[in-house]
Order: C-alpha cells, then sequence, then structure tokens
C-alpha cells in the first residue's frame, strides 16, 4: 500500500507474506515503532545540542508485542559520544518524555470519518 506521510513524502507498507501480504513495506505497527524510535532519537540529540553535550548519536530500536489483552513496547537507546553517567541518566529520563511516548502511553482518542475517495483530508 502506497502513503504519504505529511502530506508530501511517499511511505509504503505492507504485511509478510505469512500474514496474506506481498512484504512490500514494513508492517503498520513497524510504522509506529519506526515514529517512536525516530521521535526518541530527534528530541534526545536536540535536548543535548541545546546543553551543549558531546552525544555524536543515537541508536534506538523499539518493538512491539502483544502480552495477553495489552501491547508492550520494549526499546533500547544506544548513545554514542563522551557523556558522563548524569548525561545518560538525564538523556534516558528525557526519552520518556518524547511526544510519541507521552501518545502512546497515554492512549489516543480516534474519530473517524468517511470521506469521499481522492478528497483532500
Amino acid at each position: 500500500m502506497d502513503l504519504r506521510a505529511g502530506g508530501r513524502h511517499p511511505l509504503r507498507s505492507d504485511e509478510p507474506a505469512a500474514l496474506g501480504g506481498a512484504d512490500a513495506g514494513p508492517g503498520p505497527f513497524s510504522l509506529v515503532m519506526s515514529g517512536l524510535a525516530a521521535c526518541t532519537a530527534i528530541t534526545l540529540r536536540m535536548y543535548a545540542q541545546r546543553k551543549g553535550w558531546p552525544l555524536l548519536a543515537v541508536e534506538v530500536d523499539a518493538s512491539i508485542t502483544r502480552n495477553g489483552d495489552a501491547n508492550q513496547v520494549e526499546r533500547s537507546i544506544g548513545l554514542h559520544g563522551d557523556l558522563d553517567e548524569a548525561q545518560k541518566a538525564k538523556l534516558l529520563e528525557i526519552s520518556e518524555k518524547t511526544p510519541v511516548t507521552l501518545a502512546l502511553k497515554g492512549g489516543v482518542a480516534i474519530h473517524t470519518r468517511l470521506r469521499e475517495p481522492g478528497a483532500a483530508s
């Protein structure tokens, strides 16, 4: 399925063949986890930059699994640079407050409406 993010950025999403898709792109949950990882990395980079900290790069891995009736997200963060333990701890604290993290933790109300095909949202 071809998608547009932000109105102008093309993306593709699909399901693996085992789930009936053609595996032509990441699945929907992979896209959600990519958004979480991107938001985390961008927020930490900007925070460290404002503080003048020597953060060279941020690596974020995120996955979601079903745990009984609930979903569980696992996120790991790699911080590259000559950071002290206090800076690392602060960046880990900040990671819990990124916009996408807070939206996922708090849940999001979804209001769905029908529109004509091809009409602008």
